[in-house]
């Protein structure tokens, strides 16, 4: 029932999407990670000096083990970079490091889309765990009662959607912030570097892209579900 065909023909085009996106980001960063940047500065050494430019000086950078794991943690106001972002000297390792101190100084300002998606996490937490499981009993349950716990779950479970919504404009903002702020730190000033830090952060963005397409495409398969039980019913 929950993953018939129709599953499939909903669900295909998300797959194929995030499946592309990582292929992209990953290709991506490959080509750019073999590029040495013009600065010879490494990930951590280049953050330490965009870090003062963007005004977040009181961010600490911390190690994170993993590949592509790289984020900034605004509960603690800690930059955490993988080992190859932080050692690396390669364009990739400024294009991430500088989209992650996007994110500091997003929080140091109080952006207000980074607030409202922040705000979301705990309501997404809950939903994501529960809401899947209220649709599911709902829609076995039957009569009214199952059929507005599974409309109750459907909400919960759109939080998810949400959340992946709210996250396109705070990350989309920090690869603008990412690339005027290397611009004016003089770290990139060829048209190759220029060139290398935009292929890398727009692979990084359709991976949120992808992801909100799955969500969205989820969403309207289990809507689809819900609608055509009350129409049979």
């Amino acid at each position: 029932m929950f993953f018939s065909g129709s599953y499939l023909l909903y669900m295909l085009p998300a797959f194929i999407l995030v499946l592309l996106a990582q292929w992209w980001v990953n290709s991506t960063y490959r080509r750019w990670s073999e590029v040495n940047n013009g600065s010879g500065l490494s990930g951590s050494e280049a953050s330490q000096r965009l870090l003062q430019y963007g005004g977040v000086g009181d961010v600490s950078l911390e190690g994170v083990p993993g590949k592509l794991t790289d984020h900034y943690d605004p509960r603690d106001r800690k930059l955490r970079l993988s080992q190859a972002v932080a050692q690396g000297r390669s364009v990739a390792s400024l294009a991430i490091a500088a989209h992650e101190i996007g994110h500091a100084m997003q929080d140091r300002q109080g952006y207000l889309p980074m607030r409202f998606r922040a705000a979301l996490v705990p309501a997404v937490n809950i939903g994501s765990r529960l809401g899947v499981w209220l649709l599911i009993i709902g829609i076995f349950m039957r009569g009214v009662f199952g059929t507005q716990l599974a409309w109750l779950g459907l909400g919960l479970f759109g939080l998810g959607a949400v959340f992946s919504l709210a996250t396109l404009p705070v990350e989309l903002n920090a690869s603008a912030r990412a690339r005027s702020l290397l611009q004016q730190a003089g770290l990139v000033r060829t048209d190759q570097e220029k060139q290398g830090v935009n292929a890398v952060l727009t692979a990084a963005a359709f991976t949120y892209v992808a992801g909100l397409a799955a969500a969205i495409l989820q969403l309207l398969y289990y809507f689809s579900l819900l609608s055509g039980g009350r129409r049979r019913s």
